[in-house]
């Protein structure tokens, strides 16, 4: 059966990474032990860390680095631009999310924002601007419900 995902002769894949069909990935770096889901795509400059778990839908844009061990639901979307518009580039800007994070279903996350180690947004949520470690945030726009239960360093 002929696979139908799209990879880029420069993306560089860490070892066992599984990706699924319908997949488009250009530019980017994978890490071990990833997981990419059906029908995500992956832009240029964009980073994803080691065993990281991307579900399907999801758009990870250029200028978006995910550390280790993320977990990104279905249909999660960033962005990189602060003043899109059609016929002007008003550059890139980075999103970083820290190792551990947890970030549900059909969130949205907007550029230049922080998501701290272990995080974890709620399915739905609009984030606006950091977010601390070890939090639980939720809504639109994304504010603080309670720490998690897990501590830095473990």
């Amino acid at each position: 059966m002929k696979r139908m995902n799209r990879i880029a002769d420069d993306v560089k894949l860490g070892e066992n990474v599984k990706i699924y069909d319908f997949v488009n990935l250009y530019g980017c770096e994978i890490g071990d032990g990833t997981m990419i889901g059906p029908f995500v795509e992956i832009q240029r400059n964009a980073k994803v860390g080691r065993n990281c778990r991307i579900q399907s839908h999801s758009f990870i844009c250029e200028a978006v680095t995910i550390e280790d061990d993320v977990f990104i639901g279905h249909g999660v979307m960033f962005t990189n631009d602060r003043h899109p518009r059609a016929n002007v580039h008003s550059g890139f800007t980075p999103t970083l999310v820290k190792a551990g994070a947890s970030i549900g279903s059909n969130a949205t996350l907007l550029c230049g924002i922080t998501i701290g180690e272990k995080t974890m947004i709620g399915a739905g949520s609009v984030v606006t601007k950091d977010v601390l470690p070890n939090t639980i945030v939720a809504g639109v726009p994304a504010l603080v419900m309670r720490e998690t239960h897990e501590r830095a360093g473990g």
